[in-house]
């Protein structure tokens, strides 16, 4: 595990947070739950153990979703912008950090998909060409 201090924010760059802790996994998840949460193919989720979740601005703009039925799923999310944010999962000193929110680079690389049976058809298409940025 790798101990860390990574800093992120959210689209509209009014929340702004910092977790402290040992990098535990990486997963890109495929499961209906995380493809309907991120709107795509699969959410990528990193999880900090032995954290701290701390806020640093607009931690008032914060605002939670749990499925009721689910044991694990939930989301916490920018009032503004609607963009995913780490919250605090099971345990008081585990995180989940929506990795797209992360303003530093993450301390491992994603480790594995999860829940690939549940992948849309359409999704994680190995084969599609490639862009640096828009096609020509």
């Amino acid at each position: 595990m790798f101990q860390s201090v990574l800093k992120g924010s959210c689209l509209c760059g009014a929340v702004h947070y910092e977790v402290e802790g040992d990098a535990s996994r990486f997963y890109h998840c495929h499961c209906k739950r995380c493809r309907k949460a991120s709107g795509t193919g699969h959410a990528s989720n990193l999880l900090m153990i032995s954290a701290s979740l701390r806020f640093t601005q607009g931690e008032e703009l914060l605002k939670q979703y749990k499925v009721p039925e689910a044991k694990r799923f939930g989301k916490q999310f920018c009032s503004q912008c609607g963009s995913s944010l780490p919250r605090i999962s099971g345990e008081a000193d585990r995180v989940v950090i929506p990795a797209g929110s992360l303003d530093d680079e993450p301390p491992i690389k994603p480790q594995s998909r999860i829940f690939w049976d549940s992948r849309a058809d359409w999704s994680c298409q190995d084969d599609m060409p490639r862009f640096a940025e828009y096609p020509a």
